[in-house]
């Protein structure tokens, strides 16, 4: 099964953040995604280092990506450097 680019940014737009109620694509949480052969890999961070909701959304994230391709291994590598940075529009969003 071919996977597209905008197949993975749908299952990662249907990611909430459970604190802030925005997707985790809005939110600029997904650095970076890779798509070849059956692999999926997603280069991501949390809103902080402790965020209580993260190991939730990791496994939301694999979930969903498993249901689309269940042939796929899916890779998600969490990194903090850089830390992240709401854009002005999700501040805007925020009410910050």
């Amino acid at each position: 099964m071919l996977i597209e680019k905008e197949q993975v940014i749908g299952v990662l737009r249907s990611v909430e953040d459970p604190e802030l109620h925005l997707d985790i694509w809005t939110l600029g949480l997904i650095y970076d995604f890779q798509i070849r052969d059956k692999f999926i890999g997603i280069k991501m961070t949390f809103t902080s280092p402790m965020c209580p909701f993260g190991p939730q959304i990791v496994n939301e994230i694999k979930e969903k990506l498993i249901n689309l391709a269940s042939d796929h291994k899916i890779d998600i590598d969490l990194v903090f450097m850089p830390p992240w940075q709401p854009s002005e529009e999700v501040r805007e969003m925020l009410g910050v």
